[in-house]
């Protein structure tokens, strides 16, 4: 019986050790999202392109007239502006998009954490009291 219990305090740590590493992980994850969302033109989005700049309409025209190839014709001023809107536009919303994703899933994760860490607390504490 002095086996089963041992095993069982054991597993119930477990659980609570886990519990509190998924909990700070994704508070950590929760803390970033929340700031992207705040200012998603500062987000780090990982696209796997070398897309040009959208810090401002100045530095993306330097940077897609840079990209030109020799004899390539540079597009109008309207429509790098149309460009650059239409790029800020998508990175914006992408930002948003994938910071609530990240807010969501962060908060279930906190929400199942601390269920977990709570039962299997009160559980092992209710194991260390039995007179078994």
């Amino acid at each position: 019986m002095e086996k089963n219990n041992k095993i069982g305090l054991i597993y119930g740590y477990a659980v609570c050790l886990v519990s509190v590493i998924v909990f700070l992980i994704s508070m950590s994850t929760l803390v970033n999202a929340v700031f992207d969302l705040s200012d998603p033109m500062h987000a780090q989005v990982y696209s796997g392109r070398d897309d040009p700049s959208l810090a401002s309409f100045d530095i993306y025209k330097m940077e897609v007239l840079g990209s030109l190839s020799e004899g390539q014709e540079a597009p109008e001023d309207q429509t790098l502006q149309a460009m650059y809107d239409a790029a800020r536009d998508d990175h914006i919303q992408t930002v948003r998009s994938r910071s609530i994703r990240t807010i969501t899933a962060s908060i279930l994760s906190i929400l199942v954490s601390v269920i977990l860490f709570t039962v299997h607390w009160m559980w092992m504490r209710r194991m260390g009291k039995d007179p078994t």
